[in-house]
């Protein structure tokens, strides 16, 4: 009997009861009052109320003008007669109003009047009958028509501010009295979290850092038996692409707890209060739910540092919600086993209060791929894709230095589409190499107009760069030079650059040359230069630059730098040096900028006749690569083991780092 008790489920009251209850009331009033009868009474016509009238069978006759209708009601010696007692009925609800026997439908009311009087007078009555002329009252249609217009302003307005608050759904922030609702999406752990450690490629640092946090929600008591309190957050921080979302949607799937996830711009609203409103729930959620997990993914939405971008000194919604989340965090108790994971790519600009210990405990750096956790990732990208079996993927790690996981799996999916597009049954390494040439170049525009002279312009510049960086130890190896338009380029050198921790001055130094070197040789064959090095110069002036200000790796200037890694000197309006250093900085970078385009100069002057003949075979061909130059310079000194087998002829190798080793010129 008690599981038979238990299980009996006990219907939950809606408000729909309460409208139902209403109406009933109407009906019931409309039926049972006074002016009106349950029963309908039967019709009758005319000509038989003048005979009820000739036999004196009528008390009062009623006669209804808005309805068109007269009640007939009959004295009690003529309910009495066997021909009345059909209209005589008894009603199972009490009344004490009086209810007519009989109705009449009249068509004139003075014709009705005309004839009621001429009969009473002819049977002598008119005394002993009572006619009463009345409009009979219409309770429901009057209650309607006074309340129906508010019904129809209040529905409009409840329409109007669900629309604003969330679009009418049913879920939290969905209508008008839950817009501060938290708008976090709730991953089950049965059901939803898919994602595990195994899906996410490379990140082995990182991946180390959270599997403490996945060993804590799991068995939390093995560390709070030995005093040891639940860290606070995690701040996941790097590059855009690394896959910091993708990290904490493992952490989730791998403790198998309820995980929250949702943007940091999700809580600001239009609405000043909102913002803090939906943190107070968002956490009363997770605590609820606790173990669980909190993922805010940009928080740099609401946690950039306070006072800084309010110039007008007004109140500040953002501000208000960092503030609530400042609380939350710091008000966790030690044994509510929820933990707040948030990713960013500008913690530069974090206020410190969210940064600090006991907010968030740990900060782990997700960086970009090495060569090892390229081909992790390329591992894991590659599974739904058909590929050839002669694909190797050290080949196309090697390729893609500077990538990103996103930009891997970009990389994977232009392939497939360059494959089909192509007509293949399977996608093979020349379709990897054109999808990184698109993505990293752009499309190419092989129909574009271009005139001899500028044709001769782009080969010698292209040239220029392919031979000055051949001489110079430290710069990038070459990988293929072309002519072909691809993007807004109308020609560029591709390198593979090396994959360095720290660069020294020499490196930078011989990079810059290498940048230079297409200007140069417009310079020394022509004798003119023109605009197609624009990208080289924006690249130089910012490694002179940053050799100057940043890294102290200038004489003058000394071991200084001006470089403010909190980001806070966008929001001043002075420089942190003085005029007289100022001027020194722009010489030194004009001079060191100038130095390295005279040494390109003089490079280029002494092997004149091999850049020429390396244009022409550029002319002609429109692409070439290091075998190419091999054979006009031989082989390169510097060249080390292992690039020899980077490149091989009989594939277009194009290749391009997206940082700062990129060498790439464009004619705008």
């Amino acid at each position: 009997m008690a599981n038979n008790n238990q299980n009996t489920k006990k219907p939950k009251f809606s408000s729909y009861w309460f409208y139902a209850i209403i109406f009933l009331f109407l009906i019931g009033f409309q039926f049972f009052s006074g002016g009106s009868s349950w029963q309908n009474p039967p019709e009758t016509t005319l000509q038989q109320v003048e005979n009820y009238l000739n036999e004196g069978d009528v008390k009062k006759i009623e006669i209804i003008r808005n309805i068109g209708k007269a009640k007939i009601y009959l004295t009690e010696e003529a309910k009495k007669k066997e021909e009345h007692k059909k209209a005589i009925s008894k009603s199972i609800f009490p009344s004490s109003a009086d209810t007519p026997q009989y109705t009449c439908v009249y068509g004139d009311l003075k014709l009705l009047q005309e004839k009621l009087d001429k009969v009473l007078e002819q049977t002598s009555q008119q005394n002993s009958v009572e006619i009463l002329i009345d409009d009979e009252p219409n309770w429901l249609g009057d209650i309607l028509a006074y309340i129906l217009p508010f019904i129809i302003l209040i529905a409009i307005w409840i329409f109007l501010m669900r629309r604003m608050s969330g679009g009418g759904s049913a879920g939290p922030g969905g209508q008008i009295f839950n817009i501060g609702k938290s708008k976090a999406k709730l991953f089950d752990e049965k059901t939803d979290m898919k994602v595990s450690f195994k899906d996410v490629a490379g990140l082995e640092g990182a991946k180390e850092e959270v599997q403490e946090i996945v060993d804590f929600l799991k068995n939390p008591e093995r560390y709070t038996s030995l005093g040891g309190k639940i860290p606070k957050g995690a701040l996941l921080v790097g590059p855009p692409g690394t896959g910091k979302t993708l990290l904490a949607k493992a952490v989730a799937g791998e403790a198998k707890v309820p995980f929250f996830s949702l943007s940091g711009s999700d809580f600001v609203e239009m609405f000043v209060g909102v913002g803090a409103s939906r943190v107070r729930d968002l956490f009363k959620q997770a605590k609820d739910k606790s173990p669980s997990i909190i993922f805010i993914d940009e928080i740099d939405a609401i946690g950039r540092a306070r006072g800084k971008s309010n110039f007008t000194g007004s109140n500040d919604e953002r501000e208000n919600t960092l503030n609530q989340l400042l609380t939350e965090m710091d008000g966790f108790g030690t044994n509510t086993n929820v933990i707040v994971l948030a990713a960013t790519n500008r913690a530069d600009v974090l206020d410190k209060a969210l940064m600090r210990a006991g907010r968030f405990d740990r900060q782990i750096y997700v960086d970009l791929p090495d060569l090892r956790e390229r081909k992790e990732i390329f591992n894991v990208h590659l599974r739904p894709i058909k590929t050839a079996e002669t694909l190797d993927l050290d080949f196309l790690a090697k390729q893609t230095p500077g990538f990103s996981g996103a930009d891997i799996a970009n990389v994977c999916n232009e392939a497939a589409l360059i494959a089909a597009r192509k007509g293949k049954k399977a996608v093979d390494k020349q379709d990897f190499l054109d999808a990184v040439d698109r993505i990293v170049g752009g499309l190419e525009k092989k129909n574009k107009i271009i005139t001899p002279e500028e044709k001769k312009t782009i080969a010698f510049h292209e040239a220029g760069h392919a031979t000055v960086s051949w001489m110079l130890e430290h710069a990038a190896p070459l990988v293929k030079v072309t002519i072909v338009p691809r993007g807004q380029s109308l020609g560029a050198a591709w390198y593979l650059p090396e994959e360095r921790l720290i660069v020294r001055t020499e490196q930078m130094l011989d990079e810059m040359c290498a940048a230079l070197g297409g200007r140069a040789a417009e310079k020394v064959i022509f004798d003119k230069i023109s605009t197609g090095a624009l990208s080289d110069l924006e690249k130089v002036t910012k490694q002179a630059k940053a050799m100057v200000t940043i890294y102290g790796l200038n004489d003058k200037i000394g071991n200084l730098t001006y470089y403010d890694s909190r980001g806070q000197s966008e929001y001043s309006f002075t420089k942190p040096y003085s005029e007289e250093t100022a001027q020194i900085i722009d010489k030194e970078i004009s001079r060191i900028v100038e130095e390295q385009y005279q040494r390109a100069i003089e490079i280029l002057s002494q092997n004149k006749d091999k850049l020429s003949e390396l244009a022409d075979r550029l002319l002609e061909k429109e692409v070439i690569f290091k075998d190419d130059l091999e054979r006009i310079f031989g082989k390169r000194p510097f060249t080390k083991e292992e690039e020899e087998n980077v490149a091989p002829e009989e594939t277009i190798e194009e290749n391009q780092n997206q940082e700062s080793n990129q060498s790439e010129e464009t004619i705008k």
